[in-house]
C-alpha cells in the first residue's frame, strides 16, 4: 500500500500522497492542495520544496555526497574529461568511445561564432562586466541561429542547439576576457583538446609560442567537472523556470548566466579572493581574522568556509584541493602570500573546534579562487569560469525539463499589501 499523509484542515481529512525517490529521499505531493482545502503553502527561498522531479544530480548534503547520473564524483573528477561529464548529464550515460569521438568532434566543429560577434563587443562600455557580456552574448545566438527559438524542436534541431552552445560558450567567454583586456582575439584551434583550446583562447599571444601546461589543463579540466551540475540551485531553478514558458536554450541560459552573476550564488570564489587580499594588505595576521570571524558582534565573516547544502566536507573541495597544490607547485607559486594565508586559514577551519562544530569546512569556491588567481584570470572573470563549468547541467536540466513536458512555473504567493480602496483624483491626495 502506497505510504499516505494525512492534513486535517477545519476537521476535514485531507489525504497527501508521499512521493519517494530511487535514494529514498521523501516528499507530500501536495499538487492538488489547493484544488481540495482554497490553501497554497508558504515556503520562503523553496527550502523545503520540490519544485520537479530529476534524475540528473543527486546531492545529499549531511552525508557530503554527490552523484552525476549516479556515478560519485570522486570517480568522475579522477577519471573523465569534461567532455565526458558533458556527455553524461545531458543524455544520461557514460559515452562508448566512438560516441564521444563524434561528440567532441562536433564540438570542435562549431567553435567558431559568427565575425559579427566582433561587432557586438564593440559596442559594450569599457567598464561592462564580463558577465554582463557573456549573457547578452548568449542570448545574442538566438539572433544568428532564429529556428532555435522554436517550441517545437526536431530531436536533430535540439542536439545542434546544444552542441553550439557547448561549442562556443568557450570562444564567447575567452574572448570576453581579451576584450576587457583589451588583447587581440584568439580564434579557436581543432587540434586542441575543450581544455586546452579555451586556455590557448584565454592566454596567448600572436607574438608569442604558448605553451601548454598538462598540470594546468588537468586542474581546469577537475574544476569544469566539479561545477557541471549542483542540483536545482539557484541558476539552474531559474534555467528551468524560464524554459517551462518554452524559452529557447539560448534565452534558458543566458537566464542562468544572470542568476549565476549574483554574489550570493556564483561570486563565492572572487570574495575568497578579496578577502584573502585584505588580510594580506592588513599585514597577514590571519589568526586576527580568525577570531574576528568567531566574533558575533564583528561583521567580519570568513568567505569559501561551509555551505548551504553541505554539512559535511564538501566533496568538491577534497579534490579540488589536491588541483590546487598541484597547479601552485607548477607554476612555482607555492611560496605565494596568499596561498600562506590561505593555508593559515584552512589548518584554523580544519582543527579550530568553532569551525568543526559549526561544520565550517573550506568548499571548493575557497580553492578554485586560488587556481583562477594563480592562472592569471581577474577577479571579475571567476563567475564566467563557473558560467563555463556549470553549462552541462543547464543544458541536461533544460533538455529534461522539455523532454517532459513539464508545465509552465507559477508561483503562487500570499499577499500582504492594503485590502481594497478607492481611486482619490490627483487634486485630492
Amino acid at each position: 500500500m502506497a505510504e499516505t499523509a494525512e492534513l486535517i484542515l477545519d476537521g476535514k481529512s485531507i489525504t497527501l500522497p508521499v512521493i519517494e525517490g530511487t535514494e529514498h529521499e521523501k516528499a507530500f505531493d501536495i499538487g492538488k492542495l489547493r484544488d481540495q482545502t482554497g490553501y497554497v503553502t508558504l515556503d520562503s527561498g523553496y527550502k523545503n520544496t520540490g519544485a520537479t522531479k530529476s534524475a540528473i544530480t543527486f546531492l545529499d548534503g549531511e552525508e557530503g555526497i554527490l552523484r552525476y547520473r549516479g556515478y560519485p564524483i570522486e570517480q568522475l573528477a579522477e577519471k573523465s574529461s569534461f567532455l565526458e561529464v558533458a556527455y553524461l548529464l545531458i543524455y544520461g550515460t557514460l559515452p562508448t568511445e566512438a560516441e564521444l569521438s563524434h561528440f567532441s568532434g562536433q564540438i570542435t566543429k562549431h567553435t567558431l561564432v559568427h565575425e559579427d560577434m566582433r561587432k557586438i563587443f564593440d559596442g559594450f562600455p569599457s567598464a561592462t562586466h564580463p558577465m554582463a557580456i557573456l549573457s547578452s552574448l548568449i542570448c545574442a545566438l538566438t539572433g544568428f541561429y532564429p529556428q532555435s527559438v522554436s517550441p517545437d524542436l526536431s530531436p536533430e534541431e535540439m542536439e545542434l542547439n546544444i552542441i553550439r552552445l557547448l561549442a562556443k560558450m568557450p570562444t564567447i567567454a575567452a574572448w570576453t576576457y581579451k576584450n576587457n583586456m583589451g588583447h587581440p582575439l584568439n580564434y579557436p584551434r581543432n587540434d586542441m583538446d575543450y581544455c586546452a583550446n579555451f586556455l590557448y583562447m584565454m592566454f596567448s599571444f600572436p607574438t608569442e609560442k604558448y605553451e601548454i601546461n598538462p598540470v594546468v589543463v588537468s586542474a581546469l579540466n577537475k574544476l569544469l567537472i566539479l561545477h557541471a551540475d549542483h542540483e536545482q540551485n539557484c541558476s539552474t531553478s531559474t534555467v528551468r523556470l524560464v524554459g517551462s514558458a518554452n524559452a529557447s536554450l539560448y534565452g534558458s541560459v543566458s537566464a542562468g548566466i544572470n542568476a549565476l552573476w549574483g554574489p550570493l550564488h556564483g561570486g563565492a570564489n572572487q570574495e575568497v579572493i578579496e578577502m584573502l587580499e585584505a588580510i594580506e594588505k592588513d599585514g597577514g595576521d590571519t589568526s586576527k581574522f580568525i577570531n574576528k570571524a568567531k566574533d558575533k558582534n564583528d561583521p567580519f565573516r570568513l568567505m569559501g568556509f561551509g555551505h548551504r547544502v553541505y554539512k559535511n566536507f564538501d566533496p568538491r573541495a577534497k579534490i579540488i584541493k589536491v588541483a590546487a597544490d598541484e597547479v601552485l607547485q607548477a607554476l612555482g607559486m607555492q611560496d605565494s602570500p596568499l596561498l600562506k594565508i590561505a593555508q593559515e586559514l584552512e589548518q584554523a577551519a580544519l582543527t579550530d573546534q568553532y569551525f568543526i562544530e559549526r561544520k565550517l569546512y573550506p568548499n571548493v569556491d575557497f580553492y578554485s579562487g586560488i587556481i583562477y588567481k594563480a592562472l592569471g584570470i581577474p577577479t571579475e572573470m571567476f563567475t564566467v569560469m563557473f558560467a563555463l563549468g556549470r553549462l552541462p547541467g543547464w543544458i541536461a536540466q533544460w533538455k529534461e525539463m522539455r523532454e517532459n513536458k513539464e508545465p509552465i512555473g507559477r508561483p503562487r504567493q500570499i499577499y500582504t499589501g492594503e485590502l481594497e480602496r478607492d481611486y482619490t483624483a490627483i487634486d485630492a491626495r
